[in-house]
């Protein structure tokens, strides 16, 4: 019998001061077996840093990464289908890379395990090709204190100031430096 995913609800407050984007959002995650909580929450993260101040051009949504090759972490769509912009989690190869860059208009990536810059230097020039790709680091240790903060039921005040991120449940509050390396 296979496993079933585990649904996890967030509701998120945002306040990203760089962006002038100040909303509420209740979002659903299927959490695959084989994710872990840091994955999911630094998915979430990713939402919450590249989520639109309104759905006029589509919206943002979890895709299923885990169970589909041919899908990203996130994606935002637009009304007609065409694909907006890529975020995958974690540290895709080069050829989904490429891939992802020549079907969207822009493509993200959040890496979070401590072995980013090994990934990253044996990637790097590969992909120099792809003009729309933004490379983001997730320091382990704050990925995993971000990890502590997931719960099935979740309720989120995340704060974005000069490209500092602050997400709490009211209990804790951990804090969170993307690098970009692209």
């Amino acid at each position: 019998m296979a496993l079933k995913a585990t649904i996890y609800k967030a509701q998120l407050q945002i306040a990203d001061m760089d962006r002038a984007l100040y909303a509420d959002h209740a979002v659903t995650l299927a959490r695959h077996p084989s994710e872990t909580d840091e994955r999911m929450m630094v998915r979430l993260l990713a939402f919450a840093l590249n989520v639109a101040s309104n759905d006029e051009a589509g919206q943002l949504e979890f895709a299923k990464d885990l169970w589909d090759v041919d899908e990203a972490a996130l994606w935002h769509r637009d009304y007609t289908g065409a694909l907006r912009h890529w975020i995958d989690v974690g540290q895709p190869d080069d050829k989904r890379l490429m891939r992802a860059s020549g079907r969207s208009q822009q493509v993200s990536v959040y890496s979070h395990a401590s072995s980013t810059p090994v990934w990253w230097k044996g990637l790097q020039n590969k992909i120099t090709r792809a003009d729309n790709l933004a490379v983001w680091q997730i320091e382990a240790a704050q990925s995993q204190a971000l990890a502590g903060l997931s719960e099935r039921s979740m309720q989120l005040q995340v704060t974005v100031q000069d490209a500092q991120v602050w997400i709490g449940n009211g209990a804790a509050t951990v804090e969170i430096t993307p690098l970009r390396l692209r």
